[in-house]
């Protein structure tokens, strides 16, 4: 078995995914998770991206996100 096979068989892969720590959807607070930061951090830094670049980016940038990610219970 190559290296990229077990890599991708490991079942401690990291996989980005909404969470059940949620405010809205679980966006901010998955990608929290995956970075391994707090999700306060990761929210008030998408908060104010979102307000600095006139907001509309932002807000659809979330919804294909919320859309794209995987609730965290299809995850498992």
């Amino acid at each position: 078995m190559s290296l990229i096979q077990r890599q991708l068989t490991n079942s401690n892969m990291k996989r980005l995914h909404r969470s059940s720590n949620k405010m809205l959807a679980g966006v901010c607070a998955g990608i929290a998770e995956y970075l391994d930061v707090d999700a306060t951090v990761v929210r008030v830094l998408y908060a104010a991206l979102t307000l600095f670049t006139a907001g509309f980016p932002g807000m659809l940038l979330y919804i294909v996100m919320m859309i794209l990610m995987p609730d965290y219970n299809n995850c498992e």
